[in-house]
């Protein structure tokens, strides 16, 4: 079953969290000190936060995470299909996780990952580089989204 993931960088870390918590009435699964990550049922998402030089302030980017490579190969068939240019990253680590990614992004410039996750990782991780696919949001350093090219 497919999960909606949203990933927004925040000024306040902490008062992020709080908030969140209070809105989604759940502590976050994961917490370290830059970032934090929901894992949702109700609604259904893996809703994720990140200070410092992760994102800047806002949405950041938008995503498909999958529970299996069965899935992972639907929705990238799916991104292939969508006429626009798509940025096959693989095997990475990004958010303190080691996953399985591609990305895209929409006719507006709002960038979308897919992703398998298959374990944690001690690390926040890197993202790639990729002039096509823009966020206004994405942060030169962001982990999880295509770096911004000039």
């Amino acid at each position: 079953m497919k999960r909606l993931h949203v990933h927004v960088g925040v000024d306040d870390l902490d008062a992020s969290i709080r908030f969140y918590s209070t809105l989604f009435a759940a502590e976050p699964s994961v917490t370290r000190s830059d970032y934090a990550k929901w894992m949702l049922e109700d609604p259904r998402v893996n809703f994720a936060i990140s200070s410092g030089g992760h994102a800047a302030r806002g949405i950041e980017h938008l995503g498909i995470q999958v529970e299996s490579a069965e899935e992972l190969t639907e929705v990238y068939g799916r991104l292939k299909a969508a006429d626009a240019p798509v940025l096959e990253e693989g095997a990475t680590t990004c958010c303190y996780a080691r996953s399985e990614k591609s990305w895209i992004a929409d006719p507006q410039g709002v960038v979308w990952e897919t992703f398998h996750t298959m374990g944690e990782s001690v690390d926040y991780g890197q993202g790639p580089a990729l002039a096509q696919l823009v966020s206004v949001n994405a942060a030169p350093s962001a982990c999880c989204a295509p770096q911004i090219g000039d």
